[in-house]
């Protein structure tokens, strides 16, 4: 029986099972159905340009830094294995990402079986799982690690959907529309990656939706439309026949015409138009594909069954030891913060590890000692924040946690801040008096104001007593003693992101450790 079989060879997949192949665990499967590592970037995005960005000059050579301008490498301590190395393509052609993947399978050892696509996930008793392929081959295992990604297209419940050409089906080449009306059902990015590529040869495009469009520049959520995709805005704001529809698509009829659309405007009361289309395009997004699982172990579904529900441990919340890795594990953080990409869901990925390592093996998380000061802890603190790459990407999702027993405190790094407050990290030799945890935040109204607006009055940078308003990102510290939130100070926000100022980050973040740790605060 093995200890884990992760179904999935994708980016997520591959950087579990190189952590247990670094770690000594063999014991383990990765399941692939696909006769090559990363099989889903050999089709997606169609117009195979990644919106992850890939920066390989940035005037450091700290690998950790580098890791904030670098979205698209796996956690590796060989510098060999940095995307980074493969183009200085900013946003990177989606077969640099194959070719990436395949090395890094190669490099890393990590053990995996092929062509072995999984039609059944059971569990007939609690000893385990037993999957099996669509060759009959069946495997056993204590824990299974769901990394396959959201890999079925998400169908809209709209009358008559099944006549639109699906984002995953239809033609890429912009001549196959030439001087045709085309509707884009969808708002995201693959709506607006396709409107882009089709508006040369199109008598006109209309992207459609019944929400408006969200500009991650304002956001700061980056599976919002991205400025890479936005060309098709220009088109429509200057009047150059393209339009964006706000409303719902009540349904869709095909004649010897073409495609009879009603559509209800929001804007204009909910009035119901028909409009004329050459061709109706499906650009919905994805869901998590549940079909392989019995009854006895299906997993719970969320947010319109799109996503399996999750515990702060990347567990299935109704199947034990059934956990999840990768963009499924963005459930979590739905359009908040980065597991649903691989430079957050790296870091989701390694807490998954230790997570696993600290319930099935007995292995606490790994800590470094410190002075129990609030001098040492305060520098600690500092210099991590000013490099570390898990808490930038994984902003208000991982944390830092600084726990203080008596004279002994101890420094862990990337804890997800809800499996925190489930489990805690105190041990038998630790029992935790107070915790610091350090996060990356935003302020709580980031998205509600333009950034490009001159006229909104922003927080100055560097004044600390204004700290707690900044809307950019900037550190955030909590103190917790019994489970709780007492006290929680705000570190002054830096245009360079810099926060080691002597007087301005340090001086007051060393006077707020010092109070909760004499038990003047709180």
């Amino acid at each position: 029986m093995l200890d884990y079989l992760i179904i999935g060879a994708g980016p997520a997949g591959l950087q579990l099972g190189a952590l247990l192949e670094r770690d000594g665990r063999r014991d383990y499967l990765v399941l692939e159905s696909a006769d090559v590592p990363g099989a889903f970037f050999t089709r997606f995005p169609r117009h195979r340009q990644l919106i992850s960005i890939n920066k390989p000059h940035t005037g450091t050579d700290d690998p950790e830094l580098n890791l904030r301008l670098d979205w698209n490498s796996l956690l590796s301590d060989d510098p060999a294995l940095r995307f980074t190395r493969y183009t200085e393509r900013y946003f990177p052609d989606a077969e640099v990402m194959v070719r990436y993947l395949a090395d890094f399978a190669t490099a890393t050892g990590v053990r995996i079986r092929y062509r072995s696509r999984v039609v059944r996930v059971a569990r007939p008793d609690d000893a385990g799982f037993l999957v099996t392929d669509e060759e009959g081959t069946t495997y056993r295992a204590r824990r299974v690690v769901v990394a396959t990604g959201v890999s079925q297209p998400y169908v809209a419940p709209i009358p008559g959907i099944e006549l639109a050409e699906r984002y995953d089906a239809m033609s890429v080449d912009p001549r196959d529309f030439l001087d045709q009306r085309v509707l884009i059902i969808g708002k995201g990015n693959s709506a607006f990656e396709t409107a882009d590529a089709l508006m040369e040869t199109t008598t006109l495009v209309h992207v459609a939706g019944p929400s408006p469009v969200r500009m991650a520049w304002r956001t700061h959520y980056v599976g919002h439309l991205r400025a890479v995709n936005n060309n098709f805005l220009d088109t429509y704001q200057l009047k150059s026949a393209n339009a964006i529809l706000d409303g719902h698509v009540r349904g869709i009829e095909r004649d010897d015409a073409g495609y009879r659309v009603a559509f209800g405007f929001s804007r204009a009361d909910e009035v119901v138009k028909e409009l004329r289309y050459d061709r109706v395009l499906a650009c919905t997004g994805f869901r998590f594909d549940a079909s392989i699982f019995a009854d006895d172990c299906r997993p719970e579904l969320v947010i319109n069954d799109r996503f399996p529900a999750q515990t702060p441990a990347f567990e299935s919340v109704n199947v034990p030891d059934l956990f999840f890795a990768g963009t499924l594990t963005q459930e979590r953080d739905f359009k908040r913060s980065t597991n649903g990409f691989v430079h957050g869901f790296r870091y989701g990925v390694r807490a998954l590890h230790r997570i696993l390592e600290h319930r099935y093996h007995d292995n606490p998380w790994p800590a470094e000692k410190l002075d129990a000061t609030a001098e040492a802890v305060a520098d600690a603190i500092i210099e991590r924040v000013n490099r570390s790459s898990g808490l930038w990407q994984q902003f208000a999702v991982l944390a830092d946690v600084v726990t203080v027993a008596g004279s002994d405190a101890r420094y862990h790094e990337e804890v997800p801040v809800d499996h925190l407050g489930q489990a805690g990290l105190a041990t038998a030799d630790h029992p935790v008096e107070h915790a610091f945890v350090v996060t990356l935040e935003y302020g709580p109204d980031h998205d509600q104001v333009d950034p490009f607006d001159i006229s909104v009055r922003r927080i100055a940078q560097d004044v600390a007593g204004q700290a707690h308003d900044a809307a950019y990102l900037h550190p955030v510290v909590r103190h917790r003693r019994g489970g709780r939130v007492v006290a929680e100070h705000h570190l002054a926000e830096n245009l360079e992101n810099q926060w080691n100022k002597p007087q301005v980050h340090r001086a007051p973040l060393v006077a707020f450790l010092h109070r909760c740790l004499s038990g003047t605060v709180g």
